[in-house]
Formats: C-alpha cells, sequence, structure tokens
C-alpha cells in the first residue's frame, strides 16, 4: 500500500555515529579564485561567489594588496570588478598597483573619501549630527554604484571608517546587514576590509560574514616581521585550518600553507644512498636508506657539514638532485671548503643538479623555506636535502616546540617521496663533559651520526660513530675521521681507546694503530 506521507531521504551513518540524510543532488558553489595560488590552496578552491567575506588585519599587514590581487584575478576571467575606498584616494591606490608592477585597468575605482570643499567651515552641518547625514549620503553612494556597474567582485575599504560614521554598534550592525542582504541577490562575492582599530576585538563581523581571514604580523627582536594568516571561519566550505605563514612581495603576497605529510602519501622503492667512501659506509651498515633522516651531531668544526655534502656528491653522481640549505656558512666558503677536499660542488651546482641556498634566519620564515623544500621536491627529481644547520633553523622560530612540529611535518613528507635527509646540530663547546645540545631533535631522526674532538700524540682529531639507525643494523663502533691533503677518509676502529666520545679518551694501545698524522692521511 502506497503512503500518502511524504518520504525521508535516505539516511547514512558518519563516522562518529550521527545520521547524514542524502536529500538529491545540489548544483556545486561556484569558487572564484583570488589569485594567490596558496591562499587557495587553504580556501580548497577559492571564496564561493554570491557570500560576503571578511579579511581583518593591522596595519601593514597587506589586506589592500589582497583585495586588489582578487579584483585583477576577476578582471582576468572577465568579471567587472569595483573597489569602494572611504580611507584610501584613488591616487594612492594607483600608487600601490605601480609599486606592484600592475594595472588596474578594468576595476572601477569608487572614491568616497571627503574632498578639500567638506573640509570648509560653511560645508559642515550644525543641525543635524554630522555622522547620520554622512552615514545615509555613503550608504546610498555605495548602494547607486552596485545597481550602475553590477559587479560580479567587490571590495569595500575599509569598515572603520563606516563603523565612526555609525557611532553606534547597533546601527552599525544593522548597516553592516543591510550591505550583506543587499549584495546576495547579486551574484556578487564581496570582500570587508577592517583595520582593527576599534576598541577591543569585534566579533560581530565575525558572525555576519561568510568567512573570515584573519592577517596578522608577529614582531622579533632581530629581522623582519614574521607575517601569518589563519582562516578563522569559512561557512559551508572545508579549508585548511591554522596559521600560514605569508609574505608581502613586489608582484602581490605569496601565501605557504602549512605542510600536512599526510596529504602526500607515495610509494616508493628503497634503496640505499652511498658515501663514496667505503669505511664510513660500512659504519653505518651499508649506506643511509632512502625516505630516512640522519642527524649529524657535534661542536662546530667537526667535520658534520663536509660529510654531508659528500653524501650530496655522491647522489649527484648518480644522476639524481641535491639541494643543501645553508644558515651557517656562506655559500662560496662552502664551495672553496669542498674544493679542498676533492668536492667539485661548483660543477654540480652549474649542471643544475645540486641546488645550493643561502637562508637568512632573521629574513625568511619557516613556512616559506619549507615552501621552497616543496617545490624542489615536486619539480625536480630531488633525493637529498641537506639543513645546514638546525641552529639557523631554530633561530628562524618563535620557539623550539614549534621547531619539532614543523621538523616532523617536513621529515615526513619528504621521508614519503623516499628522499635522504641530512641535518646537522653544532653542540655547544668542543671537548669534555661541557658539551650542550641547543635543541635535542634526535628522536625525529632515523639515524644519529655523534661527531667528537679527541687528543692523541699531541694532536687534536676527529672522531665518528652511529649512535642509533631504526631501518637497519649499523656498526657499533667508533672510527678516526681525517679531513686533510684533499682526502676524506674514515680509518679503523679505535680499539685502543676508550673514553673518546666523552673527549678525554684513555689511550691504551699502539698509537701506529691511528691513522698516519700529517703528511702521509689515508686515501678514499
Amino acid at each position: 500500500m502506497k503512503s500518502n506521507f511524504p518520504q525521508r531521504a535516505p539516511a547514512m551513518e558518519s563516522e562518529n555515529g550521527a545520521a547524514i540524510h542524502n536529500f538529491g543532488k545540489h548544483p556545486p558553489i561556484e569558487l572564484f579564485e583570488t589569485g594567490i595560488v596558496g591562499l587557495d590552496d587553504i580556501l580548497e578552491g577559492g571564496l564561493a561567489r554570491d557570500h560576503l567575506y571578511l579579511i581583518e588585519g593591522d596595519p601593514g599587514t597587506g589586506k589592500t594588496t589582497i583585495a586588489m590581487q582578487f579584483l585583477m584575478e576577476g578582471t582576468r576571467r572577465g568579471q567587472r570588478g569595483l573597489y569602494v575606498t572611504l580611507s584610501e584616494t584613488k591616487a594612492e591606490l594607483l600608487e600601490i598597483a605601480r609599486s606592484h608592477g600592475w594595472s588596474l585597468e578594468g576595476i572601477e575605482i569608487f572614491e568616497l573619501t571627503p574632498d578639500e570643499a567638506q573640509l570648509m567651515p560653511e560645508t559642515q552641518y550644525t543641525v543635524f549630527n554630522p555622522s547620520e547625514i554622512e552615514m545615509t549620503e555613503t550608504i546610498s553612494a555605495v548602494l547607486s554604484e552596485v545597481e550602475r556597474l553590477q559587479p560580479a567582485r567587490a571590495v569595500f575599504d575599509s569598515l572603520s571608517e563606516l563603523r565612526l560614521l555609525a557611532r553606534e554598534s547597533l546601527r552599525y550592525r544593522r548597516q553592516i546587514l543591510g550591505l550583506k542582504q543587499f549584495f546576495s541577490g547579486r551574484k556578487c562575492t564581496v570582500l570587508f576590509l577592517d583595520d582593527r582599530t576599534a576598541e577591543g576585538h569585534d566579533k560581530q563581523l565575525q558572525s555576519i560574514a561568510h568567512g573570515v581571514i584573519m592577517l596578522e604580523s608577529v614582531d622579533r627582536e632581530y629581522g623582519i616581521k614574521r607575517r601569518r594568516l589563519e582562516v578563522k571561519k569559512l561557512r559551508g566550505s572545508r579549508f585548511r585550518e591554522g596559521f600560514h605563514d605569508y609574505s608581502i612581495k613586489r608582484g602581490g603576497v605569496e601565501v605557504y600553507p602549512r605542510l600536512v605529510a599526510a596529504e602526500h602519501l607515495l610509494a616508493f622503492q628503497s634503496t640505499q644512498l652511498k658515501s663514496g667512501i667505503a669505511e664510513l659506509d660500512t659504519l653505518v651498515g651499508g649506506g643511509l636508506d632512502s625516505g630516512t633522516s640522519t642527524l649529524l651531531l657535534g661542536p662546530a668544526g667537526c667535520g658534520k657539514s663536509t660529510v654531508a655534502v659528500r653524501y650530496a656528491i655522491s647522489s649527484v653522481e648518480q644522476g639524481a638532485c641535491a639541494a643543501l640549505f645553508a644558515f651557517d656558512e656562506t655559500l662560496a666558503t662552502l664551495v672553496k671548503r669542498g674544493r679542498g677536499l676533492g668536492l667539485d660542488i661548483q660543477k654540480h651546482v652549474d649542471c643544475g643538479k645540486f641546488v645550493l641556498r643561502q637562508v637568512d634566519a632573521a629574513e625568511l620564515s619557516p613556512g616559506q623555506m619549507i615552501h621552497e623544500i616543496r617545490r624542489l621536491v615536486e619539480k625536480q627529481n630531488l633525493k637529498v636535502l641537506i639543513i645546514d644547520s638546525l641552529n639557523g633553523f631554530l633561530n628562524a622560530m618563535p620557539g623550539e616546540k614549534f621547531l619539532a612540529m614543523q621538523l616532523h611535518e617536513l621529515l615526513t613528507y619528504v621521508g614519503q617521496k623516499g628522499i635522504v635527509t641530512l641535518m646537522t646540530v653544532a653542540q655547544h663547546g668542543f671537548v669534555g663533559t661541557n658539551i650542550d645540545t641547543p635543541v635535542d631533535v634526535s628522536y625525529l631522526a632515523d639515524t644519529v651520526l655523534l661527531f667528537r674532538y679527541f687528543e692523541a700524540a699531541g694532536e687534536v682529531r676527529q672522531a665518528l660513530s652511529v649512535i642509533k639507525k631504526r631501518s637497519g643494523e649499523h656498526e657499533r663502533t667508533i672510527r678516526e675521521l681525517v679531513m686533510k691533503n684533499g682526502k676524506i677518509a674514515v680509518g679503523t676502529v679505535l680499539t685502543e681507546f676508550e673514553g673518546v666520545l666523552t673527549g678525554a679518551p684513555t689511550y691504551r694501545g699502539n698509537i701506529g694503530d691511528l691513522q698516519q698524522s700529517k703528511s702521509n692521511a689515508m686515501s678514499t
């Protein structure tokens, strides 16, 4: 028997046990790309048409620049754009555009800033409150311009001026709601800019808007400000949560989405990367496994960077690509030092197989650096990544706990791509028990190579050992490391010494068992 009652849509069960009803297919929401690739990635496509969005940020955080890029992207796609300005003149906006090398041709700029005539005493209102007249005139002028132009994209800059004209919070909220309803039926995506100059934090705007993007700059005691953005809400749409670094350059705003390693799963065939030094490969159990990370830990000058570059050169000689991000040492010094040890770094740099990047921690945000690494991974056959050193990377972070989180995502990401990562950490102190590590990230690394100084026969020498290797077996011995006479050599096991790792060893054998000093160093 057929029922006359309306039938309920079939229900599915979500992961949390709630019932999800399928009421039929709805047409997909049309998204307007912002013209900023990184921001579109965070927004998972862009901003929905016929919606109102709020961009909040202190003065100088790039709100106007983002708004211009949004309108220029619409012009490129044949959509009309309207920029309503209550705080800056048209000449000032054109000057900003010229500073980025842009042309605002095709974008209508509607200027509502007071002109010189309104500053004269005879033009001031005396019977009515000036704000009541100016508020009505301002809103009417904006609505008339929208009706005339029928834009697909519009920007309202800024709400702080409208807030001052409204005087009362109730009237201000009603005006914003009125603008929202006015735009909702005109197939127009609107950006409201707010410089947060009002007293306290205005939550009313965030509750009215369909989406809220917060821009902020973090002051540092030295170097440039670290700029980051957060999508506070995006009604009815998914987005990438958390803070994302961005920078303002000539040409516009660049946004660096937060890295989520789980989104980049990739199967790869496991191989071993050999250094080209037989004794070193024996020490680490045959070589470094692809998709693993190695921490080179020791005092300054003990050979960490040199051994890391040796692995990179070996990878390049096999046809792969390697990249080194240098925080501490200049690239010129690195190339010169490598040449003295038989490593022709410049030759591989010239052929494009070895990428060198000089990183200034005071000028570069961690998000920007990780974005550069992702670009190398996705566009080149990157097999070896060197971060030299984590001390410099730490200086770019506001706190050690953020460094560990950032590194975990980065190491997981490059590990899933089959890349061998080498990271150096310079410990404080040289010998004895006063050696200290500025940041402990050894638990993140799959392999740890420990470098130490020791004294024998009146000469300062270096020792090398493998503390751990998650991906396989390794020697549990200590070998001597020698870098001189154009060679990098790893010697035999130091069986006649005790306490080498402490930096104050006790000799119990024949000094001739050590590698020949001075002019007769062993060859590789």
